[in-house]
């Protein structure tokens, strides 16, 4: 055996600034507790505050008979671990959407890594945006189909692409994020759907960061973009605004049968506890209700924006993820330690999750922390210098 590579690669980690750590955190609330310090989280996905939220808590309590649930299903969805709850869930999710079907999976990267390799063979081409997530990527090195990426948002660049390749395979599938991760920018679904109906394709839109903070009800940039029927597959997670676990694909009922025969991150894992499965569908159908929630982000981040441009920080994107670019590797990790100084809680993101030059403050807003905490944030982004 031969350890001196790994020890190797670590060093080198280390010496690009990109070494990370799993960090002995407690929480309360919005609040964080590491290191002896009191911070606020600035660097969750709980983009609603609804994970700490005791009303909601204490309401699915009254409703649900947790103690007669499981907390482990100890078999996959196909042997004996498909719990009713899991038939309430999609039946819910395909009825709020207005599709055919639902099918739910553990995770977010469960889906993307099955979804496409199931449904896309070798006679096919995916398009992706350059920007998608990792999650998406890995599901498209493990299909057998061709690959293609498209300039991020460039729909022109998209429209080259299939202009040239889409008579030499059988079906073509365009993949993006409606809110990407790090940049916050939002895709134009309507414009995405023109080009698939132009070119006969389908349309893959992963809604993980919309889900629950976009459109009227929660459905995302699908409904506020008012392009849902549209959109052939729209795949969500649980794991975010939902404060919860597990995610989502609607879609045609063939496809679900489809990928019950054929997902390979479906058939071979343990399913979701059905007390986890409980608390989703009870949080989904109170979505609509934290409309007032999803305008507070959408006005914070209005703000932090701004006050971040005024001090010559660069920001990107129009979402309630709002980077602050800072440069080097370097940069990013002192930016965050100050913040951090000043009791809040913002992590830095290096090159190679962002290119070279763009290592960023990401903070990512939750509208759970009150307006006067937000305002101490300001206020020290305001004194930079």
């Amino acid at each position: 055996m031969n350890k001196e590579r790994y020890t190797r690669k670590l060093e080198i980690i280390k010496e690009s600034g990109n070494y990370r750590i799993l960090r002995e955190i407690e929480h309360n609330g919005f609040l964080i507790h590491t290191e002896g310090k009191e911070m606020l989280n600035l660097s969750s996905n709980d983009y609603l505050g609804l994970s700490s939220n005791p009303r909601l808590l204490d309401e699915f309590r009254a409703e649900t008979d947790v103690m007669a649930l499981s907390y482990s299903a100890v078999s996959s969805r196909l042997l004996s671990g498909n719990h009713q709850y899991y038939k309430m869930l999609e039946d819910d999710l395909a009825d709020i959407y207005d599709k055919e079907a639902a099918l739910v999976f553990n995770s977010g990267y469960h889906a993307n890594i099955g979804i496409l390799p199931a449904l896309a063979g070798k006679r096919d081409l995916i398009i992706a945006d350059k920007l998608v997530h990792a999650s998406i990527i890995d599901g498209l090195r493990l299909s057998d189909a061709q690959m293609l990426r498209y300039r991020h948002l460039d729909y022109e660049h998209l429209r080259n692409l299939l202009l040239h390749h889409r008579e030499e395979y059988e079906n073509v599938f365009i993949v993006t994020e409606s809110i990407f991760s790090m940049d916050g920018d939002i895709a134009d679904l309507q414009q995405l759907c023109e080009i698939k109906k132009e070119f006969d394709t389908f349309l893959y839109v992963d809604e993980a960061h919309a889900i629950g903070v976009r459109g009227t009800n929660g459905l995302g940039c699908c409904e506020e973009q008012a392009c849902t029927d549209e959109i052939d597959f729209i795949v969500g997670t649980f794991g975010k605004a939902f404060a919860s676990m597990g995610a989502f694909v609607v879609c045609e009922k063939i496809f679900r049968e489809y990928l019950i025969n054929t997902q390979r991150s479906l058939i071979f894992t343990t399913a979701l506890p059905p007390a986890n499965v409980a608390w989703t569908r009870f949080i989904l159908n109170r979505m609509p209700d934290f409309y007032d929630l999803r305008l507070k982000l959408a006005k914070i981040s209005g703000r932090l924006k701004k006050i971040l441009k005024e001090k010559g920080f660069e920001t990107k994107g129009d979402s309630h993820i709002v980077p602050m670019i800072c440069g080097s590797n370097e940069n990013s990790i002192e930016m965050s330690d100050l913040l951090q100084e000043n009791g809040f809680f913002a992590l830095p993101v290096r090159y190679p999750t962002v290119p070279k030059n763009e290592a960023r403050i990401r903070f990512s807003l939750n509208a759970s922390i009150p307006m006067e905490d937000y305002e101490c944030l300001f206020e020290f982004l305001e004194c930079l210098e």
